[in-house]
């Protein structure tokens, strides 16, 4: 898409780390403060699997949620046009059995599979066309995924089995449209889709599972879908549990009342060790965590903004920055060896055709002596305290470092830059931030020097690329369109542009690796590691699970529905025989609490970038 909006690019709430046993009061804690939720008996042979997700559903209408955890949701009761493949990433059919493009690749020709939704309807084009429509004309209804439709001209449906979309400029991501379609029979009857919450059980749908109950920062219940085209899921029931923080998710996934819980840090996946009836699974992750440098921060017309140290606007200063950082040790230290460091692309190599990788006299290896000889050079002399000066004497390169608040992981990473910097010369003043401050100061205002940050990231990686255009950063008024960085460079843009327009996937890859390459050696962003996809799941309660990419991919938080669609549990008697939450009277959704709610920006923005999930596509 040309332009994806800013609630994409924010980062969210933080997710809050302690030791196990802290957890296990805390959740003792929370259980006597929260309402516990009975669920009624399942009905003789019924397979239950409980997900434990760390956010709470924010709406059941996939035009108005931002929140992480609803997207997943959504994935699981509706239907796209397409999905990426679960062996290659790539787009493959869903609702869309195949697609044409026109010769000037501004219009496209989608033939709609000939299946029913949840309600026994028919699902036609008409039904594509109208929720993109909606999108298109009502603003209210664009919270959800308005840029997904921002360059479309139009859309139509010329029978019930063919529809037709005209985009401005060609777009190569087409068929990695995140919008779920939803049933026009249903919605057209609900009044104005900006105020419609979607909250009438069951909910139609025409994905693999139909959502028929759901109690607000409480849990989500779905049942298996008969008329899912692919066929219907292996267990009857899914029930998503919300839990205040990782820990308590934990807490409960030992105990029993949940079979699964995923996007774990390295001391939480750790915590899962010693239990014969827990898996632990370490697969690939699809997360970058990158410094982010305020290099000289500017609105989107080019005036300055915020408060950054001049010396980052000096390439040379960010290099030797670079060199400074020794990534193994951070991986090592920091994510406990779960994760693989980054020497280069901002895309994870989880994306094979797309990943890029400095080597030889490209690659910025750890160089304390190096970083030291590039500031020298520079002019940047060191004082008799130790610490360099600009080279007009006038400033000391004291920095802030600014963190998520309760973060112990990112405390931790502020120790080991801390020290490096200090061999270099520069001064490192940690700043802990929430999770609203911080993405003012380091998307809006500009009010700092190097930020923590990271993004999850798509099979189409087009928007991670997107938050480095000159278009995404903020008005003078501070409207935020999504930077990531501040970053414009023409040539950066002219590549973007490009590979936009390529629709042959390996030629468009060649055109990704360039602007990766760029990103590297300008280093508005300087990449640490890719963080491993960590997750726990009760063997005794889950009998398959097949992960998204098959080779070590995720399980909750993959790009599509494959590993939840492929879930299937032993007979009710046997899972009933491990844990308190096995019982077959039902299960108990204790322990939940409500989600902190975050400012109103903040909310709006937990999209990708750090947050309690961290995973919308």
């Amino acid at each position: 898409m040309t332009r994806l909006g800013g609630r994409l690019a924010a980062l969210g709430v933080a997710l809050v780390m302690a030791t196990l046993p802290a957890a296990q009061g805390q959740a003792q804690t929370q259980a006597t403060r929260a309402q516990t939720v009975q669920q009624k008996a399942p009905a003789a042979g019924k397979k239950i699997v409980r997900i434990g997700a760390t956010q709470a559903v924010d709406s059941m209408s996939p035009f108005l949620a931002v929140r992480l955890v609803s997207s997943s949701v959504h994935r699981w009761i509706y239907s796209y046009l397409t999905v990426p493949d679960p062996k290659t990433l790539e787009p493959s059919p869903e609702l869309a059995e195949s697609w044409e493009t026109s010769d000037d690749k501004l219009t496209w020709t989608f033939k709609i599979r000939d299946t029913k939704w949840s309600d026994g309807q028919p699902v036609t084009a008409q039904d594509v066309a109208w929720t993109f429509n909606t999108i298109m004309t009502n603003d209210a209804a664009k919270q959800g995924n308005g840029p997904a439709v921002e360059n479309f001209e139009s859309v139509t449906a010329t029978d019930d089995r063919t529809l037709v979309i005209k985009t401005k400029k060609p777009q190569a991501s087409m068929l990695d449209n995140p919008i779920p379609i939803v049933p026009k029979h249903v919605w057209e009857k609900a009044g104005d889709p900006g105020q419609f919450q979607n909250d009438q059980y069951p909910i139609v749908g025409s994905g693999p599972f139909i959502a028929v109950e759901h109690k607000k920062d409480a849990y989500v219940r779905l049942e298996a879908n008969p008329n899912y085209w692919r066929g219907k899921p292996k267990i009857d029931e899914l029930d998503v549990v919300f839990y205040e923080n990782p820990e308590a998710a934990i807490t409960g996934l030992k105990k029993g009342d949940i079979d699964l819980i995923g996007r774990l840090d390295a001391p939480q996946y750790e915590a899962l060790k010693g239990d014969p009836n827990i898996v632990q699974w370490n697969g690939n992750g699809r997360r970058a965590a990158y410094l982010q440098i305020n290099h000289g921060a500017t609105t989107i017309d080019d005036k300055p903004v915020g408060d950054g140290h001049p010396a980052l606007k000096d390439p040379k200063v960010r290099q030797a920055i670079h060199y400074a950082i020794d990534k193994q040790a951070l991986v090592d230290q920091v994510q406990n060896g779960l994760a693989v460091p980054a020497d280069g692309s901002i895309i994870p190599p989880m994306y094979k055709d797309f990943f890029w990788q400095a080597e030889g006299d490209e690659k910025v290896t750890f160089d304390v002596a190096k970083a030291n000889q590039i500031l020298d050079d520079a002019g940047y002399k060191k004082g008799s305290d130790g610490v360099r000066t600009m080279p007009d004497g006038k400033r000391k390169l004291e920095m802030r470092f600014s963190i998520h608040t309760d973060v112990p992981v990112e405390e931790k990473l502020a120790q080991y830059l801390t020290g490096w910097f200090k061999q270099i010369g520069i001064t490192l003043t940690t700043r802990k931030l929430d999770s609203t401050k911080f993405t003012e100061e380091t998307g809006f205002t500009g009010l700092f020097d190097i930020a923590i940050s990271g993004w999850s990231v798509n099979p189409d990686p087009e928007e991670i690329l997107a938050t480095h255009l000159c278009s995404r950063r903020p008005t003078a008024s501070g409207d935020g369109g999504g930077t990531e960085s501040f970053y414009c460079n023409p040539d950066y843009e002219k590549l973007y542009q490009e590979q936009l327009s390529e629709l042959d996937r390996a030629k468009r890859a060649e055109v990704i690796k360039k602007m990766e390459k760029q990103l590297y050696t300008d280093a508005p962003v300087i990449a640490l590691y890719y963080q491993n996809d960590l997750e726990g799941y009760r063997k005794d309660r889950i009998s398959n699970i097949t992960p998204m990419p098959e080779d070590k991919g995720l399980f909750y938080g993959a790009s599509g529905h494959w590993p939840i669609y492929s879930l299937d549990a032993p007979a009710p008697a046997a899972a009933g025989s491990a844990g308190d939450g096995g019982s077959s009277t039902g299960p108990i959704i204790g322990g939940v609490v409500a989600v902190v709610v975050i400012g109103a920006l903040g909310f709006f923005l937990a999209r990708r970038r750090r947050s309690v999930t961290d995973d919308r596509e």
